[in-house]
């Protein structure tokens, strides 16, 4: 099971206790949202907000954005239940928290595939633990039903003992070594949270860092996150044009013959080519989503 192209720069948390949040979300601009039956939810609140999370991903409300309910963990009393709700429900994307190994991943699948789930549904899996990023390169070849990983940054500074910081320093390693794993495998991988809502430039300023390592979007807490997010993970206008610069000046040398191609005065190989497709591929993306 591959996961098509699709845009992924901003990929908001929603509460599944809370009703009205699950029905604005119909009228945000991110590109994806998870529903939410874990951290945002009390113990005595989860079998109600299953049932609404379930109705919620089975509606048309909300349009193309991808759609994925995050579960409760493997080691909870609510997992069972979850997932067989939610795999009759049939969202784009099951979310389970904490998973530390390949192990896992196949539990998780053969409970999804239990609970009727179809082929549409794919598995992601929360990257949050020192066990994890450990066992990050077998985890991400567990399944291939397994197409996208989230990075919890707060538990996974948490155990850690790490401080919150600007630049991240403490988590570096951890996010470098599961961007490397995950793109290995060529699948998804969607940065933490940022968790001060009134710090706009240490938002924008980690959209961008994560933008760099790589990641193909990133978890919001709040929908005021979402206009930067998207701004940022975004192909800039200058970058596409670029691109498309690139592409036709190495298609123009090959129909001519000849080997060396330059761009601005630096010299153009297939990787960059390659670059160049894959970044007009998700302008276009983009585009169609809006």
């Amino acid at each position: 099971m591959t996961d098509e192209l699709r845009p992924r720069r901003s990929v908001l948390y929603l509460p599944g206790a809370n009703e009205r949040a699950l029905e604005k979300a119909a009228t945000l601009p991110a590109d994806g949202l998870i529903l939410d039956l874990e951290d945002a939810v009390s113990p005595d609140a989860k079998a109600d907000a299953r049932t609404a999370v379930c109705e919620a991903a089975t509606s048309d409300r909300y349009g193309q954005r991808e759609i994925a309910v995050r579960t409760n963990g493997l080691d909870t009393r609510w997992f069972a239940d979850d997932v067989a709700a939610v795999a009759a429900a049939g969202p784009d994307v099951l979310l389970v928290p904490k998973v530390d190994s390949a192990e896992q991943v196949h539990t998780i699948e053969a409970a999804v595939e239990d609970g009727g789930a179809p082929d549409t549904t794919r598995i992601w899996a929360m990257l949050e633990t020192p066990t994890a990023v450990l066992h990050a390169p077998e985890i991400v070849h567990a399944s291939p039903r397994l197409t996208g990983f989230v990075i919890g940054t707060n538990d996974l500074a948490k155990e850690l003992r790490a401080e919150h910081v600007r630049g991240r320093g403490p988590l570096l390693t951890a996010l470098s070594w599961c961007v490397l794993a995950v793109r290995e495998a060529d699948k998804v991988i969607i940065d933490g949270v940022f968790n001060d809502l009134e710090d706009a430039d240490g938002f924008e300023a980690e959209c961008r860092q994560g933008r760099e390592f790589g990641f193909d979007g990133k978890t919001l807490i709040h929908p005021k996150q979402i206009d930067t997010c998207n701004r940022v993970f975004a192909p800039s206008d200058d970058e596409v044009a670029h691109a498309h610069e690139v592409i036709k000046a190495f298609e123009a040398a090959q129909a001519e013959g000849r080997g060396v191609v330059t761009v601005g005065g630096r010299l153009i190989e297939n990787l960059h080519v390659e670059q160049a497709r894959h970044t007009v591929a998700v302008a276009e993306a983009i585009a169609a989503r809006n």
